[in-house]
């Protein structure tokens, strides 16, 4: 027993250690990068079936490049139909280039990478494992959706590839996520994202191709994209927090926040803002939902407003601050989003599609219940014991 404990102990330990060094050395040469302030138009999706059939017929009629970047891409029929699209576009002498993070997209088979490289489609597996930190690299994510069709035509948010996002899943369905569609000179800086990430995993050094940068008219919509690499979106967040004045709607699958980001909302509640959190009734992966039990007794206590979405799976990443920010991207509201993955973030100021923000916001709430406070803290030994192993667990759910 003795030697086993040891064991353990040593392990632990190692894990530690090459967790910290390995942060550390991957958030020194990592760039996070806030691009300047740009004007673009863009449309919000929440519906995964709608989202896809604009997607797929914007792939159809590209002419020059796709560059795409999912941290899920399954084996499904609908991940397959998507994938023989991709071939076909190839065939035709448009470069495909397609990104995948190793751990989210492990269904992808070596088989079908064969198939897609043979009809020209260029492909790699983003934040593969590697020495010499080798725990911290298994939970590093490229956890970015990007897509950018012949450099003109962007897409970023919540969804990835797979039937369960077109509601046909086994189970948490219908699903609801929020989706960027983006034309104007915000797409510049969509591609330079995914070509940054694609010289990371390949080496292969695309960025200042003239041929992916075409002129890019100015659109109506002000907005701003942030890109996080594991560190940085802590503070964007505090940041939007601090300037709220009336309301904060957050609406995100995992609520499990940072010290200094719960600090802040409890901030916010005491200078009498309206802070509503919006979260799934049901999880898609163990523990997530007992880490977010502890924060949110508090903040009930405090006032906030903590809804339960009942209609499916919520999967949403959206924040408005009062009717002048809305923050739609990749990143949730969590410990993984600040502190381990490659995130991509939206900040979105035009009014007029903050109104429609607000609506399909005022929907998520309308189809969500109260969560009860004092039920939450009521006796429950198997509630209390999975929420101190998720205590522990936090930083890697």
């Amino acid at each position: 027993m003795t030697t086993l404990a040891s064991i353990i102990l040593l392990i632990f330990t190692w894990c530690l250690i090459d967790l910290k060094l390995g942060h550390k050395r991957y958030t020194k040469e990592a760039a996070n990068t806030n691009y300047p302030p740009r004007k673009s138009e863009m449309t919000v999706f929440t519906s995964g079936k709608i989202l896809f059939e604009d997607f797929t017929e914007e792939i159809k009629r590209a002419q020059d490049s796709i560059h795409i970047l999912f941290y899920i891409v399954k084996n499904d029929q609908f991940s397959k139909d998507f994938l023989k699209l991709l071939q076909t576009k190839a065939e035709t002498g448009v470069e495909v280039r397609l990104l995948a993070d190793w751990v989210g997209s492990k269904q992808i088979s070596r088989t079908t990478i064969r198939q897609l490289k043979r009809s020209g489609v260029h492909f790699s597996f983003s934040f593969k494992p590697k020495l010499p930190f080798l725990f911290y690299t298994i939970q590093k994510r490229n956890h970015r959706k990007i897509t950018v069709i012949d450099g003109k035509i962007g897409y970023l948010g919540g969804f990835n590839i797979g039937r369960e996002y077109i509601n046909q899943g086994d189970k948490l369905n219908p699903w609801r996520d929020y989706h960027l569609k983006m034309t104007g000179e915000g797409v510049k800086d969509l591609q330079e994202v995914f070509l940054s990430d694609w010289f990371h995993d390949t080496n292969e050094d695309l960025r200042g191709t003239p041929a992916y940068f075409p002129n890019l008219k100015a659109g109506s919509q002000a907005h701003q994209v942030v890109v996080t690499n594991g560190c940085d979106l802590e503070q964007t967040l505090i940041g939007l927090i601090r300037q709220a004045k009336e309301k904060i709607i957050i609406g995100t699958p995992y609520f499990i926040p940072s010290n200094s980001l719960f600090h802040e909302l409890r901030e916010a509640l005491s200078r009498n803002v309206s802070v509503t959190v919006i979260v799934p009734e049901n999880s898609d992966h163990a523990l997530v939902k007992e880490a977010s039990f502890p924060y949110f007794r508090v903040l009930i206590k405090e006032g906030a407003a903590i809804m339960q979405f009942q209609r499916g799976f919520y999967h949403s990443k959206v924040i408005l601050i009062d009717d002048t920010i809305c923050d739609i991207g990749t990143a949730n509201f969590d410990k993984r989003s600040c502190f381990l993955n490659g995130e991509i973030n939206c900040l979105i100021y035009d009014r007029t599609f903050i109104e429609d923000v607000e609506k399909e916001l005022a929907v998520d709430v309308a189809e969500s219940k109260l969560m009860n406070g004092d039920k939450l803290s009521s006796m429950n030994l198997v509630r209390t014991a999975k929420e101190s192993l998720a205590s522990i667990l936090s930083p890697f759910l």
